[in-house]
Formats: C-alpha cells, sequence, structure tokens
C-alpha cells in the first residue's frame, strides 16, 4: 500500500486552516485531478465535526469517485479520513494542525490501496509525486485565505 506523509509550513492562523480542509466542497476548485466533490452530510458536536463526502478524481479515461468519512476532533487539532466506498481498498488519512508563532504547521499524511491492482501499481509509482503537488495546490489556495 502506498503511505506518505508531507509536513508544510503555511502563514495563517490554524482555525482558518483546518476550516479551509474541512470546506470539501470547494477541493474541485483547486485540486489537481478533483472533477467534483460532494458534503452528503455534515454534523457538528461539540467536540467534533463529522462528515460523509464524495471525491470524484482522476484523469480520463481513469475517473472514480470515492466516498470518505471524515471526523474532525475539536480538542486535537486533527482531522482523521477512512473510506466508506468506492475504488479505494483502504484509505487512512490524517491531518495534524499546530500553531507556531508566524505560521501553522500542517502535517499531512496518507496512507491507500486501490481495488484495482494495475492502478495500484502505477499509483505507488507516481504516488509521492501526486501528493507533492496536491500540498502544493492546498497551500496555494490557503496562503491566500
Amino acid at each position: 500500500m502506498p503511505k506518505a506523509s508531507v509536513t508544510r509550513q503555511i502563514a495563517g492562523e490554524k482555525k482558518k486552516l483546518i476550516d479551509f480542509v474541512l470546506d470539501i466542497e470547494k477541493y474541485s476548485e483547486f485540486i489537481p485531478f478533483c472533477i467534483e466533490s460532494k458534503v452528503y452530510e455534515r454534523n457538528e458536536k461539540e467536540d467534533e465535526i463529522a462528515i460523509i463526502a464524495d471525491l470524484t478524481i482522476g484523469k480520463k479515461p481513469f475517473v472514480d469517485t470515492y466516498k470518505s468519512d471524515v471526523h474532525y476532533d475539536k480538542k486535537t487539532d486533527s482531522i482523521h479520513v477512512t473510506n466508506i466506498g468506492g475504488p479505494l481498498k483502504h484509505l487512512e488519512n490524517n491531518w495534524k494542525f499546530i500553531q507556531r508563532e508566524k505560521f501553522t504547521e500542517v502535517q499531512f499524511d496518507v496512507d491507500f490501496e486501490i481495488k484495482n491492482k494495475f492502478l495500484n501499481m502505477i499509483m505507488t509509482k507516481s504516488f509521492q509525486f501526486g501528493l507533492n503537488k496536491i500540498a502544493d495546490a492546498f497551500q496555494k489556495k490557503a496562503e491566500k485565505l
């Protein structure tokens, strides 16, 4: 299974960056290969926000939609995502936000496996490159907040 992590120092306050990451419906506006993003449920509680969402990702002819379960823990300022449907056999990613004096440190790690073994092989080879492109897109957009 491909695993990778990236840490970025982003100018901006932690709360705005967390809200930005949780604004899933806007992902298709700036994330490479994200064609559509849709939120089905959003439940806010005192210490948690839970979201069920779809992301349609790809480049023709390889386009697929996967459903994810997103949980933001307000106490730890962390976001945990798992897949609940679609082409992924396994997905787990985590976001951690740490406010520093002049920036917020954003840590992101992801571990996934695609059901299609051929596509999984291709993704394994180019995964870190793709993750860096996505992180670049998030950082560029976040710094404009």
